[in-house]
């Protein structure tokens, strides 16, 4: 999860305030080995920002899901933006869930910022993982270095 974003991170020290945010989330495909063993990545985004809230790599499944909304569950979020993946709808209140392509084109363009810039995520390339650590590894730090402060791909300051 983002620790920039934690209000416990010093930069708020001495004040009583609370962030509220909406988030959008989705998911990403990619595959370690061969196209047969797929890793999912997960994750949110603050939806004004673009700045990456949390992620999770797994796979498709509820329990993937489950463990980003725990992730995501140190932050007040207002409304979750997301598709019609029915996972969503278990761990999200009605209330909270806002269902629709049309409100999540922000993530879904940062999805194609992976693909592009992570070659081993575009989907016909001979760049692959082998191993699914460092799969895992080389998109998280990815997120860290250019999501986590800025929300676009730039260098992180």
């Amino acid at each position: 999860m983002n620790p920039y974003f934690l209000p416990d991170n010093g930069i708020f020290s001495g004040l009583e305030i609370e962030i509220r945010t909406d988030a959008e989330a989705d998911e990403f495909w990619s595959y370690v080995g061969n196209k047969g063993n797929q890793r999912w990545t997960w994750y949110a985004i603050e939806r004004k920002s673009g700045i990456v809230l949390a992620w999770h790599n797994g796979g498709r499944t509820d329990e993937s899901c489950a463990r980003l909304m725990d992730k995501l569950s140190v932050f007040t979020v207002k409304y979750y933006y997301t598709d019609n993946w029915g996972s969503y709808s278990k761990y999200i209140p009605a209330h909270k869930h806002i269902i629709g392509k049309d409100n999540t084109w922000k993530i879904e363009r940062k999805n194609l910022n992976f693909r592009t810039h992570i070659k081993r995520l575009n989907r016909k390339t001979v760049c692959f993982s082998k191993n699914e650590k460092i799969h895992d590894n080389v998109i998280g730090m990815y997120i860290c270095r250019y999501y986590f402060k800025t929300g676009r791909y730039s260098k992180a300051t």
